[in-house]
């Protein structure tokens, strides 16, 4: 540095001693006569000119020197400073700045997400309070009789807090056959992709009245009431979250009509069947039988009928028929059009575009086609190909209810799976093609209800509600 100082001073001197050498010059004067003219500039003035500027020399002369002071002054503050600790200390600054931006727009997103929080409990409790003003303006209305059970339906298989789990391990039962493979129920191993959809729809639906009206209760009939949910069995493991679970209201041999079965319909390959031997095997978790269908299981839409189990194969629109005895298809056939794994599903979701059920009229399929727009279409099937036999086309969307049955050739729907207290909203009656809105009670006890299904011979409506297996009494009218 102090080199490159001395080599500008240098410079600068050079320059002002060139400046005050003396000049010589030599002319003729008027006379003719050669004269020469010495000169040599003062140095407080380099003209006779009445100017003290200093002329165009001292003006470049103080550039120079302002410039000398300039680099003088950064070669100074850079000596001081060290080598490089400008850019050190801006880059150090750059960065303080930017992760202290990155961090304002987390607090800001983090800000953002609270305040929605709020929101959200700001509306629940909101319709909280709506809904308890309306529950005590409303009349209280007697419930009806229930009948009795032809089988004997305790609520018997419901986890005590902190008991063992008795529901967890499939138990050998002495002198009987067992099939190969692990016997674990109904908390099978469940690991990987789940593979199973849920969608978020929760309605608020208020109860109406019980209507009053004569009962049949030997034939079919207008659905009337539904009673209470009775309770038989709780799942222990997210496998058992949703699923079905059925009795054969037609059975035939090698199983009586007692035998339950049951399915956990959560999981990526969903193939385990099981079956106990009554009610009360059901509730204490031991069955007597579990197969392995030979193809996977969609969602929550199997039902049984005359020795055979119908279910929708997963991925696809094809039906099949498993015949019980020989543990084998019997049939198999493309639901024509169908929407299936979410085209279509019910509106808490679970794959459900194919629902299948019996009532005392036979088998049907509940489902939609893009010709239907998402309208309910429900088809009557031959048991036996699983040849659609006649269609009908509903005016209501099958996204927009929770779940739906049949009675006696009339479509019930379920408006919401979550609300404690909701609906039988809709009825289309397949007999003389017309459809109306109802407003029957239906309560959703554990709130997350995922399948409804009705078994005439029965007369009641099974239903899994979030890990819970339960059952409904219903009334139905004269014809």
């Amino acid at each position: 540095m102090w080199l490159l100082l001395s080599l500008c001073v240098f410079c600068l001197l050079g320059y002002s001693e060139g400046q005050d050498r003396a000049t010589l010059w030599r002319g003729n004067d008027r006379s003719g006569h050669c004269q020469y003219t010495f000169t040599v500039p003062s140095p407080s003035e380099t003209s006779c000119s009445p100017t003290v500027s200093g002329g165009p020399e001292m003006e470049g002369l103080k550039a120079r020197l302002s410039l000398l002071e300039v680099l003088v002054a950064r070669l100074t503050g850079g000596e001081i400073g060290g080598p490089g600790a400008g850019s050190q200390s801006q880059a150090g600054l750059q960065e303080a700045l930017t992760q202290a931006m990155g961090e304002r727009i987390l607090l800001q997103g983090e800000k953002e997400r609270l305040e929605r929080d709020v929101e959200e409990l700001q509306r629940r409790m909101e319709e909280m309070r709506r809904e308890t003003e309306r529950l005590k303006s409303r009349p209280c209305y007697p419930q009806p009789p229930l009948v009795p059970p032809s089988v004997p339906l305790q609520d018997s298989g419901l986890r005590p807090a902190g008991g063992a789990g008795v529901l967890s391990h499939l138990v050998s039962r002495p002198g009987r056959q067992w099939d190969t493979g692990s016997l674990r129920d109904p908390a099978w191993q469940y690991g990987g992709n789940a593979g199973f959809q849920e969608l978020k729809a929760e309605v608020t639906e208020i109860p109406a009245p019980i209507p009053e009206g004569p009962e049949d209760s030997t034939g079919c009939g207008e659905l009337i009431s539904i009673g209470e949910p009775v309770s038989h069995r709780k799942a222990d493991s997210i496998a058992g979250k949703y699923g079905v679970w059925m009795q054969d209201p037609e059975a035939v041999a090698p199983y009586g009509g007692k035998m339950v079965w049951r399915i956990d319909t959560v999981g990526s390959e969903v193939r385990q069947l099981f079956g106990y031997e009554d009610m009360d095997q059901l509730s204490k978790g031991f069955p007597s039988k579990v197969l392995l269908l030979p193809e996977p299981v969609e969602s929550t839409g199997a039902t049984l009928y005359r020795g055979s189990l119908y279910y929708q194969r997963r991925r696809s629109r094809t039906l099949l028929r498993y015949d019980l005895a020989s543990e084998s298809i019997a049939a198999r056939r493309d639901l024509p059009h169908a929407g299936f794994h979410g085209q279509f599903p019910y509106s808490w979701g679970g794959y459900t575009d194919v629902d299948l059920g019996v009532d005392e009229k036979g088998l049907w399929a509940v489902y939609s086609t893009n010709k239907a727009k998402g309208a309910i279409v429900v088809s009557q099937l031959d048991p036996h190909s699983l040849a659609v036999k006649r269609s009908w086309e509903t005016s209501i969307r099958k996204t927009s209810v929770a779940n739906a049955f049949v009675i006696c050739g009339r479509l019930y729907t379920v408006a919401s799976y979550t609300a404690p207290n909701t609906t039988i909203n809709f009825m289309f009656d397949t007999a003389t093609g017309q459809g109306k809105e109802v407003a029957l009670p239906f309560r959703n006890k554990y709130r997350y209800n995922s399948m409804v299904d009705y078994n005439h011979a029965q007369r009641k409506l099974f239903a899994w509600d979030n890990f819970h297996i339960v059952s409904y009494d219903v009334r139905l009218g004269r014809q």
